[in-house]
């Protein structure tokens, strides 16, 4: 009968290992998606496509929309 006892204590500690393993994908997967979100602060006046930094966003600005005028915050760069 001891092994009877062992397997079930083996199956419960295999079943805590999957939950634990499980809790930290979701929230690393979650946390990592929102500093993402967090990250992109600047939006283009034209598209709304969102970038993290003002370099980036005069970039884009200046590749994907060149017939526009530059907005006034990017001029300064």
């Amino acid at each position: 009968m001891a092994r009877g006892h062992q397997k079930i204590q083996s199956q419960q500690k295999a079943q805590e290992k999957q939950q634990k393993i499980k809790k930290q994908q979701g929230h690393s997967a979650n946390d990592q998606k929102k500093a993402a979100q967090k990250a992109l602060v600047h939006n283009c006046a034209v598209c709304k496509a969102q970038m993290p930094d003002p370099k980036t966003y005069k970039q884009h600005f200046e590749n994907k929309h060149p017939k526009n005028e530059l907005p006034e915050e990017l001029k300064e760069f």
